[in-house]
């Protein structure tokens, strides 16, 4: 694993132990960050089910304002922790160290809008995916910034619903046996 392009091209990042994290592969993220292009310059992140971090890292690394990593798993957190470390990223990111449902709640409190939001539970958890869409559905005045987009890395075959509460389907990117779903905020809401 590698951060792709931006201020930390190329460097490698490291993978928690155990099989419990699925990292998003190179692969993956370069097509994510080229489909969303300018839009991460400047952004306010939040990575859900955040693992290695690098995702978010690969957002800091072209240019997010702000990464918020939200990951419970122990070996994922010392390697979020080690990743962001070697790389020196100390200003513009937090850690929330809990399991996203305690996370997202805790966010309400002291509302940070989110211009962008990724989320990649462990595929054999499929019910985290609904939880945290509900979640963000029924919370987007607070947690989500105007024009906000919502990306959840899932398989292929098990794709999500096009529409929960407020949040809309608007594009579908598959690669391989995994696929990108796109939310935003429906217009009718």
């Amino acid at each position: 694993m590698r951060v792709i392009a931006g201020e930390y091209r190329s460097r490698v990042l490291q993978a928690p132990k155990g099989e419990d994290t699925r990292p998003t592969s190179d692969k993956l993220r370069e097509t994510l960050f080229n489909i969303l292009g300018e839009r991460v310059e400047g952004a306010h992140f939040l990575d859900l089910f955040a693992g290695s971090g690098a995702v978010g890292i690969e957002a800091m690394s072209r240019g997010a304002a702000s990464c918020t990593f939200v990951e419970s798993a122990r070996p994922a957190i010392f390697a979020l922790r080690a990743n962001l470390e070697a790389l020196g990223i100390r200003a513009g990111i937090s850690l929330e160290a809990r399991e996203v449902g305690s996370a997202l709640e805790r966010m309400l409190k002291a509302p940070q809008p989110f211009d962008l939001v990724f989320l990649d539970p462990p595929y054999e958890e499929a019910d985290e995916y609904e939880a945290a869409l509900q979640f963000l559905a029924r919370h987007y005045k607070v947690l989500l910034a105007q024009g906000a987009l919502v990306i959840a890395e899932h398989r292929k075959k098990k794709p999500l619903p096009e529409r929960v509460k407020a949040l809309e389907r608007t594009r579908v990117k598959e690669q391989g046996d995994v696929a990108l779903s796109f939310y935003r905020v429906s217009d009718a809401t």
